[in-house]
């Protein structure tokens, strides 16, 4: 299953949304990277295997699953976690990605690529549309962290 959407960050027109910069969001992603446990309910602990320029291998603990993924960073731009299959998840690919059409739009834009059923039946059906769901309140709670970092409410 293929699954994206975006996530307006900035909106000029509507005083109530406190904006961001382009390098605070960007901070508030490279956080995720490094201490990803206030993004990833369940996530007991997360271990940097490795650090080759732009990639890091990272061992994440949930507990009964430990899984490892690599992260490529693209700076100021994007994200990318490629989960290494193994016996505990069968792999995955997520890139979130900023995009600024216009100077003071900024969003992001959230690409995932999983090895749920690309033709499903219907059962299947509704458990896909439970993924979406899931992946799409984890992404709105990611951007109200990034936010409270901004504002500085979590420690760096």
């Amino acid at each position: 299953m293929n699954f994206e959407h975006l996530l307006q960050i900035n909106d000029p027109e509507n005083p109530l949304v406190a904006p961001l910069t382009r390098l605070e969001l960007w901070q508030g992603m490279l956080h995720r990277v490094e201490n990803p446990i206030p993004f990833l309910p369940g996530l007991e602990a997360c271990t940097i295997l490795e650090r080759k320029g732009n990639e890091l291998l990272r061992e994440l603990d949930f507990g009964p699953a430990v899984i490892q993924d690599r992260v490529t960073l693209n700076e100021l731009h994007s994200v990318s976690f490629t989960i290494v299959p193994s016996e505990a998840h069968a792999g995955g690919h997520l890139s979130i990605t900023i995009e600024e059409p216009e100077p003071s739009f900024l969003f992001l834009r959230f690409a995932y690529e999983t090895t749920l059923a690309s033709n499903p039946n219907s059962e299947e059906r509704a458990y896909i549309e439970y993924v979406k769901s899931a992946y799409h309140q984890s992404d709105v709670d990611c951007v109200r962290i990034i936010r409270t970092l901004a504002a500085g409410g979590l420690p760096q």
